[in-house]
């Protein structure tokens, strides 16, 4: 999907996600001591406005102008400063070793465009920096509900640390988030992987 594409799915919606963070950002990061971070396809925001109240000093990236301006609002309503920025993750780049994490939250491109946003977003992190990747797994399609349902843009943990040369692979699993459907609760199935920039 494109900008407007998304664009059009958030104005569906007062919002499309919910206020409080995913699960596995707030469970991965709680106990880091905050810095410099990146929210990678921030969408509405709620990772970014979660990490910005914990003293993190965040800026957070999406071509959805309609999607920032609600992570404003949000921003805003929570009382802290979230740096939104409207660009094409595919070509925008920050300068080398300037963050402590970097958040990939339900990012899904071909992997191609994957491995090298992975790369950049490498290099983005100060020594002892962490990145963090949560998406849908392509096992989801069939064994799980929702999310993408295009097998070129879903990921496993294999793929991914296939894609992280240079940094040191701290998880790298599958997870399983509980989702309400008309048939009663039911399981997604996640990749989740977390990995360092070694220190000097």
């Amino acid at each position: 999907m494109d900008a407007e594409a998304w664009n059009e799915r958030y104005e569906q919606k007062e919002l499309l996600w919910s206020r409080e963070p995913n699960q596995f950002v707030a469970e991965v990061t709680a106990g880091l001591p905050p810095g410099r971070a990146a929210d990678l396809a921030c969408g509405e925001g709620r990772n970014a406005v979660w990490l910005a109240e914990r003293g993190w000093r965040v800026v957070g990236i999406d071509f959805s102008a309609t999607a920032l301006e609600r992570g404003r609002v949000l921003a805003r309503d929570a009382g802290v400063e979230v740096d939104f920025v409207e660009a094409d993750l595919t070509s925008y780049d920050l300068e080398a070793g300037s963050l402590d994490l970097v958040i990939f939250s339900y990012l899904h491109l071909p992997a191609a465009a994957m491995s090298h946003l992975l790369a950049k977003a490498a290099l983005w992190l100060s020594p002892g920096g962490l990145l963090l990747l949560i998406g849908h797994a392509r096992r989801n399609i069939e064994e799980g509900i929702g999310g993408p349902q295009e097998p070129a843009v879903l990921y496993e943990p294999a793929d991914v640390v296939s894609w992280l040369a240079g940094l040191r692979v701290e998880r790298a699993e599958n997870v399983f988030r509980q989702v309400e459907s008309e048939s009663g609760p039911r399981q997604a199935i996640d990749t989740l992987v977390t990995a360092r920039r070694p220190a000097p």
